[in-house]
């Protein structure tokens, strides 16, 4: 049987008229979640009132990863239209002014006073990937062995080239504008699970950073759950990449498992090296070369080969190989979710862009918009990876 998975994936609220940030995330969550197939934490509030996080329940397969997002985008977007604005799946807004104000908690106001530059450019959003783990010690295995891997993920996930209004030249502006927090990007190799710990402590007890939510590296052991969460992903346009994602990200972790009971020795990775492989990846997504998992500079296309061969025995035994394989090749054909938008800019310019990312799996007129899918039935909530991941 596969390892469960879970998904959180952040979306923008933008004005239906003016396609500008709306800060009415409290007005949506309240109006999603009076819906009959939303339970009880599968939609949260984020950082600025302007975003809404959606939360899958733990799913077993890919097929539940994808009903249940379909589902809790068709509900927000519902919600959204409600009140007069749009959910938008992206990892940045094409065009913004001014910063939606702070929503109302302690933990936040705390962080916009110590950093408020750097909250009023929270403006992004992205895909978090919840993969169980048996312990913490072999969810520390796991992140040693999944480091050169994230840039990889990055690369294919880029779906945020836009911000106030142009270009920024990168394919995931969210990255760089995320790794600007005291501990974020790719993290470190550790030791052991002691050493995990260790580290985080010492981090904590410089008070820089308030609690474990504000470790903000690329992947992490969750504190909540018996997980490690994968999120150095942007937020996908379509439901169904994100599927492929978290199928990806499902191998991957299970991959990095069979590793590590087979006592196979991980492969380090120089800091500078990775670093320079997570620029390269969001600067240019799939439209350049990439880095690869040994430092060698590859066309996209050929590392993401590479990924798929290092994780196909994982993709076999969950199912998941024709599916994710199929939606990897149309990801190569067609491009990342940046590329889409730099298409639609050039030939609509920012309209084209809003219409873009409203009729994508998350917005339009009902008769576009496919299929919901119920959540799971059963008298108790269902639980959820769901939290405050700013």
């Amino acid at each position: 049987m596969a390892t469960t998975v879970g998904v959180e994936e952040e979306y923008l609220l933008v004005d239906a008229a003016t396609g500008l940030p709306a800060a009415r995330e409290d007005k949506v969550r309240v109006t999603a979640g009076l819906q009959p197939f939303v339970t009880a934490g599968e939609v949260q509030s984020e950082l600025l009132q302007a975003q809404v996080e959606a939360a899958t329940p733990v799913c077993a397969e890919l097929g539940e990863v994808g009903g249940h997002l379909l589902r809790l985008r068709h509900a927000l977007a519902g919600a959204a239209e409600a009140h007069g604005c749009r959910l938008v799946a992206s990892g940045t807004p094409p065009s913004h002014q001014e910063t939606p104000p702070v929503t109302d908690s302690a933990r936040y106001r705390a962080m916009q006073q110590q950093a408020p530059q750097l909250v009023a450019e929270q403006l992004v959003c992205g895909m978090h990937v919840h993969v169980a783990v048996p312990s913490r010690r072999m969810g520390v295995e796991v992140l040693n062995r999944i480091r050169a891997w994230l840039p990889t993920l990055t690369a294919m996930s880029a779906n945020s080239p836009l911000w106030k209004g142009h270009d920024t030249g990168f394919a995931s502006w969210r990255t760089v504008i995320f790794d600007r927090w005291p501990v974020s990007g790719i993290p470190p190799h550790f030791a052991d699970v002691e050493d995990y710990d260790l580290r985080v402590q010492r981090l904590l007890s410089t008070r820089v950073i308030s609690d474990t939510g504000q470790l903000y590296w690329q992947a992490r052991l969750s504190e909540r759950y018996p997980t490690v969460e994968i999120r150095c992903m942007d937020v996908q346009l379509r439901a169904s990449d994100a599927v492929m994602l978290a199928g990806l990200v499902r191998a991957l972790v299970e991959t990095s498992m069979w590793e590590a009971a087979a006592g196979v020795r991980v492969t380090r990775c120089a800091p500078e090296m990775i670093r320079t492989a997570m620029w390269q990846a969001a600067r240019h997504g799939l439209s350049g070369d990439l880095i690869d998992a040994q430092g060698h500079r590859r066309r996209a296309e050929d590392v993401v080969g590479r990924l798929l061969d290092h994780v196909n025995s994982a993709l076999k035994a969950a199912g998941d190989l024709r599916e994710v394989t199929a939606v990897v090749h149309r990801l190569l054909r067609e491009g990342t979710g940046a590329d889409q938008q730099r298409r639609a800019l050039r030939t609509g310019g920012l309209d084209a862009v809003n219409d873009l990312l409203a009729f994508t799996d998350v917005g339009g007129s009902p008769e576009k918009r496919p299929t919901v899918f119920p959540p799971a039935k059963g008298d108790a909530p269902l639980q959820t990876f769901g939290g405050a991941t700013a």
